[in-house]
């Protein structure tokens, strides 16, 4: 049982269509699903990813009308990264979040890799971390639907960020349990400057890596639109998941048991120090019930659903389409 590295990243957001403006016209990423909160189906989840939603690329939303922004702090996961080529291609994305409004630091280092931090319009933080140095977990490939350039676009999720109170035990967790391996460390560019712990696993590199930082010094993150709600990590087939329900309540863990999320099969669990891993699988993927060429385009409703399809789609504000031409 190895885990292969990061698999997607859930957030919260308040507002569906200005969350989809952000990612699809301004970060270029595919919507490779669109769907409803399975748990309350009278408000979307959206899927991005690169261009068919490969494991390893994958950002979703939950949306939450009138949800209050975070208050930010620890036991959190706070911060999160998108992958590109080359350091290059960061002062494009310089350029076009310049020209864009959108809010951005200058271009750093962390780790070994050009960084570029920025923000969207619900406070997310996130980066644009470049591989140029970078060797291990396989990037996904960039979406070119929206007009950005192959060779600068998003190829998939970068190393995501855990603020804890205790870092003993998500260390523990991480290493003991889920096979996750030092790899070294970095400060942080802040004053003042902050250790990070860097755990990969699988192949290593960008696409798998955590950072973890303790943070005694702050309150608990109060979670709201902006926040971060859980990180999920890749795990080959459904018969390991199975192993994995098993390996995690057999070391005196509650989880979710096995959950099946249709396009990929799911356990989740809470670490020490209260933040929300997910395991799920690689396949079958986002093509069960569209074709590639079409993903994103209809509201897709997992089988258990689609006998409330006209209720559910009578209780959601449209979605402009994300294909150039096209409207809803």
């Amino acid at each position: 049982m190895k885990l292969k590295g990061i698999h997607h990243v859930s957030s919260l957001t308040a507002n569906a269509r200005q969350n989809l403006d952000f990612y699809t016209r301004i970060l270029g990423l595919r919507l490779v699903k669109k769907t409803v909160n399975q748990d309350n189906p009278s408000y979307y989840h959206l899927f991005y990813g690169d261009e068919k939603g490969n494991p390893g690329t994958g950002l979703s939303f939950f949306e939450i009308p009138n949800m209050a922004r975070k208050h930010p702090g620890t036991n959190s996961i706070s911060g999160m990264s998108f992958r590109v080529k080359t350091d290059d291609a960061l002062e494009y994305w310089k350029n076009r979040f310049e020209e864009l409004g959108v809010r951005y630091n200058p271009i750093t280092e962390r780790f070994g890799h050009a960084v570029l931090p920025f923000r969207d319009s619900e406070d997310h933080e996130m980066v644009l971390v470049s591989d140029q140095n970078n060797k291990g977990t396989a990037p996904g490939k960039a979406w070119t639907g929206a007009g950005i350039p192959e060779e600068y676009g998003i190829t998939g999720l970068g190393p995501v960020m855990l603020s804890v109170r205790y870092l003993e035990p998500t260390v523990q967790v991480l290493t003991e349990l889920m096979g996750y391996r030092p790899s070294g460390e970095y400060r942080t560019d802040e004053k003042p400057s902050r250790l990070v712990h860097v755990f990969e696993t699988g192949e290593g590199g960008n696409g798998s890596e955590l950072h973890v930082q303790q943070r005694k010094d702050l309150p608990d993150e109060r979670q709201g639109r902006g926040s971060v709600h859980h990180v999920a990590f890749r795990v080959d087939t459904e018969e390991e998941l199975l192993e994995w329900v098993r390996h995690l309540e057999a070391d005196g863990f509650k989880t979710s048991g096995f959950v099946d999320r249709y396009y990929f099969k799911s356990l989740y669990v809470t670490e020490p120090n209260g933040i929300l891993f997910e395991l799920a699988t690689d396949g079958p993927g986002f093509d069960q019930d569209e074709p590639i060429h079409e993903l994103g385009e209809r509201l897709s409703l997992p089988t258990f659903l689609e006998d409330r399809r006209k209720e559910i789609e009578a209780h959601l504000k449209p979605l402009p389409s994300t294909i150039k031409g096209r409207s809803e």
